[in-house]
Formats: C-alpha cells, sequence, structure tokens
C-alpha cells in the first residue's frame, strides 16, 4: 500500500463557527482570522494505491457551483484535485474507488461535475461509497443542515449507479483499510484507518478538522451533536495516544498528520509531519 496527500485547495470559514465556545481570544492564536473574522483552510484528501485498486477519500469542494457560492468560501491557492492528481501520475480515469466521509458540500463537491450541460461523476471508473444512514440523513436534511448537503453534488451519484452502501456489502476494501464511524458531526460519518508502513493511520475528517480541535473542549458549531462529538474526541484520541496512532488532517491548513501525546493539560500535540516522512 502506498499513501498519497492530495491538495484540493484552500478556503475560509467563519473562526468562530470553527471553534465553537472557545473564545477568539484563544482560538485565534491557533488560526489567525482575517478583517471578516474567517481563518483559512485546507481542503486534503487522501490517496490510496494498493495493487489494482486506486481508493480516494473524499474530493474538496469541485467547481461547479457558481460565482455568488464561491464568494461566501474565498477559494484560493494554487491546488486542484486535477494537478494534485497529476503530480502523483494519476487521473480521475485511474480511481477505481472514492470514500465520501460524509456528504457536505466542502467533502464530496468534486464528485460531481457538469458535462454538456448535464451532472456526470468526475470518477467515471469508479465506485463511490457512503452508508445507509448518512444516505438518508443526506437526503433528508434537517433545516440546520441542509444548506451543507447540495442535492447537485449528492442524487446525481445514485442516478449514475456508482454508489454503494459500504454497510451492506462485506469487505469493500483491500485489507488494511477500516472504516469507522461517527455520529456528533453528522449522521455516521465515516474515518478510513489503516494500516501502513506499521503505523495505524486514522483520517479524522471532521471530527478533528484540525491540530488545533484536538483539546476536547474545542468543538465546532457546525456539529449537529456537540457532546456527542466531545464522547467520540475522547474515545478516539484516548485510543490514538494509548496506540501511537497518527491523525491525517483534511482541514488543517500546515500540519498534514500528527501524533499524540498525554499531558497534565489532557492529550496534546505530539509531532507533526508530512504523510510522506512517515
Amino acid at each position: 500500500m502506498q499513501l498519497h496527500t492530495i491538495n484540493t485547495g484552500y478556503f475560509k470559514l467563519d473562526g468562530g463557527a470553527m471553534f465553537g465556545v472557545v473564545p477568539k481570544t484563544i482560538w485565534s492564536k491557533i488560526n489567525t482570522p482575517d478583517e471578516n473574522n474567517m481563518c483559512n483552510w485546507a481542503m486534503r484528501c487522501l490517496l490510496i494505491e494498493d495493487g489494482n485498486r486506486l481508493v480516494l477519500v473524499d474530493n474538496g469542494i469541485g467547481n461547479k457551483q457558481d460565482d455568488k457560492f464561491f464568494s461566501h468560501y474565498y477559494l484560493h491557492g494554487d491546488d486542484s484535485l486535477d494537478s494534485s492528481l497529476k503530480a502523483k501520475g494519476f487521473h480521475k480515469d485511474d480511481i477505481t474507488d472514492v470514500i465520501l466521509t460524509h456528504l457536505h458540500f466542502d467533502h464530496c463537491g468534486g464528485s460531481i461535475v457538469r458535462a454538456a450541460d448535464k451532472l456526470v461523476p468526475a470518477f467515471k471508473n469508479a465506485t463511490y461509497w457512503s452508508n445507509a444512514r448518512h444516505w438518508k440523513w443526506a437526503t433528508e436534511p434537517n433545516a440546520r443542515e441542509k444548506a451543507s448537503f447540495l442535492k447537485e453534488n449528492i442524487i446525481p451519484i445514485r442516478e449514475s449507479g456508482q454508489l454503494k452502501f459500504t454497510d451492506d456489502e462485506g469487505q469493500d476494501f483491500p485489507d488494511g483499510i477500516a472504516i469507522r464511524q461517527v455520529f456528533g458531526h453528522t449522521e455516521a460519518m465515516m474515518l478510513p484507518q489503516m494500516s501502513y508502513k506499521g503505523k495505524t493511520i486514522l483520517y479524522v475528517a471532521d471530527l478533528l478538522p484540525s491540530a488545533g480541535h484536538i483539546p476536547i473542549p474545542y468543538v465546532m458549531a457546525y456539529d449537529m451533536f456537540p457532546l456527542t462529538t466531545l464522547n467520540e474526541k475522547k474515545s478516539f484520541l484516548t485510543e490514538a495516544v494509548t496506540n501511537d496512532y497518527i491523525l491525517f488532517f483534511e482541514h488543517d491548513p500546515i500540519i498534514e498528520c500528527a501524533t499524540l501525546q498525554q499531558t497534565e493539560k489532557g492529550i496534546r500535540l505530539k509531532e507533526s509531519f508530512n504523510l510522506d516522512e512517515i
């Protein structure tokens, strides 16, 4: 197995929303906001190369929305899904599987593209993986989360016939890849866990969007069930520090990977590094 970081670009989100009840005087030292209180965040995906399988975990925000939509998120940077795949020697058509941790637009927007006025899969040879609980949650959204579940990102996946659910397909992925589920951020978000070079790597998605969210109370206002997130973070962080896991961050603007340590203040960052340094 070989793992590759796939950077799809950067965007901005409100710092208060990203850090919830944590005061700005504290979180602004972690991720400095601009004059509009917006902080910079990555949309970092993971490519898993294993035999004849090429598995992409999430795919960024995409490029099919209109200018008004993108004006809210201040997309910037030179990276894109296509250019990052190309830099690793791959093309979208090479992807065999797309694991969607969840269906919020900044994680699955690259799944579907516009072609000849039609919405079609960006990865024409891939199986798209979700799970039945999350799919139902996303396609029958609550009023608070509805703006994050864009129909044009989701419905065409099912219409294409390329959608499968992990919870009714048995062993879906190569040995060394497991899927874990959490329920605080959104219903049944999937966290891929990989055995790699003698280490366990956990793709933490929006359970821990950045290294700055490692302290237990640092929970996003975007989370549907923040107390559930608190308990899930405590459990996963304890497991990770006990077993020396490596965390792979999707949204941290600087840190790709990190290990953890137990301190007097609780579990905190130990070492940070890039994936290709493992």
